[in-house]
């Protein structure tokens, strides 16, 4: 095998919807597999195989699959078996020698299997998801985690999860570190003008939050934090809130609506990778106060920028930022104010926090990523 690339099917299908962070991960880790050349990698897409790697969403995917939803009995489980009858035949074509399955629930394959099971979010916080996906993972995962030839977890922490929830032998599962893409850089004024143009924004006196809107990122509580600072602080550095709309929203939308309505609030939803890289590069900090992460992105991405990030000491968290990022209770609003403030006030202290968190970021890469992920497939063959 050492001279031929390996054949290696990845499911690709995140790369469908807009990307959130089993998207992000999908996308980085198939660039760099293709970029080593050592790697012949086919992706299959809800349907079919191809060779291409998408770089956007399919447009109104989000609509298309509530009317699935809708319409159709037993939707999940019927595209499931639709999707396993064209993954066996493709797979097969393909002659491929090894299945990653980036997102927790493999396909059903005929040769070893690869899972990536980012997290336990949905038996520690089953609150914070859906009820219907809640009974998806508790039916599917076992099996999923059963058939894997290995795991992989993005952090030690989900790693010794997995070991103790479901008695995983510790020889079988390995944590791979996430990075930081190179568009995550730190710019100057010049460099991030027009995206803080279009959005009356001045460079370095904002407060960044990343991702999507759900209860689990606890959003509530930044932002009722914020509420209590002084009017001055809040008029002199709005909250900039990033990312999509998630589910159970409106206890968050009721609870800042008058800070938006003050311009003191600033929703942007969605944003491109291209204005997301100049937000993080010109935000006095990033909070990102989550009560539970399998990696936790946005805080290395926004360090990789060179801006300081204040996290909450839960779960992989304090993995990632090490004793670059500043730490605080979830629930902590004396503690997060004491930080926000003292940041904002004493730019020796601002300065040196962004310099560790910048040499902190430039530990971690995608490419070290995609390495460690390659050495868990040779293993894997190795064994088969």
């Amino acid at each position: 095998m050492s001279g031929q690339p390996l054949r290696i099917g990845i499911n690709g299908s995140a790369l469908l919807s807009p990307l959130t962070g089993i998207g992000q991960y999908t996308k980085n880790l198939a660039e760099a597999l293709v970029a080593s050349s050592e790697v012949d990698l086919s992706l299959f897409y809800l349907y079919g195989w191809s060779q291409g790697l998408r770089t956007e969403p399919i447009e109104n995917i989000t609509k298309l699959k509530a009317l699935i939803k809708k319409f159709v009995p037993y939707p999940y489980q019927l595209t499931r078996a639709v999707q396993q009858t064209r993954f066996s035949k493709g797979a097969r074509d393909l002659r491929l020698q090894l299945y990653h399955e980036p997102n927790f629930l493999s396909h059903r394959f005929s040769g070893p299997t690869v899972i990536t099971a980012h997290d336990l979010s949905w038996i520690r916080f089953p609150e914070t998801h859906p009820s219907e996906r809640v009974k998806i993972m508790n039916r599917l995962f076992p099996g999923s985690l059963a058939r894997a030839s290995h795991v992989i977890t993005d952090a030690s922490y989900i790693r010794d999860e997995i070991i103790a929830e479901f008695g995983v032998s510790p020889d079988r599962i390995t944590a791979i570190p996430l990075g930081a893409r190179k568009i995550f850089q730190p710019r100057d004024e010049e460099g991030c003008r027009n995206v803080l143009n279009a959005r009356q924004l001045a460079y370095r006196s904002f407060v960044l939050c990343v991702g999507t809107l759900e209860p689990r990122k606890n959003l509530e509580f930044i932002i009722r934090t914020y509420a209590q600072m002084p009017s001055s602080f809040r008029e002199k550095h709005p909250l900039v809130l990033v990312g999509m709309k998630g589910w159970l929203t409106s206890n968050l939308e009721s609870t800042m609506s008058p800070l938006v309505g003050a311009g003191q609030v600033r929703p942007l939803g969605f944003t491109s990778e291209a204005d997301l890289a100049a937000l993080y590069a010109s935000a006095m900090v990033l909070v990102y106060p989550s009560l539970y992460e399998g990696f936790g992105l946005p805080p290395l991405e926004a360090m990789a920028c060179g801006t300081p990030v204040i996290v909450s000491n839960r779960a992989t968290l304090p993995e990632v930022v090490g004793d670059a990022g500043e730490m605080v209770e979830p629930t902590d609003a004396e503690g997060l104010t004491t930080l926000l403030q003292r940041l904002a006030d004493d730019p020796a202290h601002w300065q040196q926090r962004a310099e560790l968190c910048r040499r902190r970021a430039s530990e971690f890469s995608w490419e070290r990523c995609a390495q460690e992920t390659l050495a868990v497939y040779r293993k894997v063959l190795a064994n088969s």
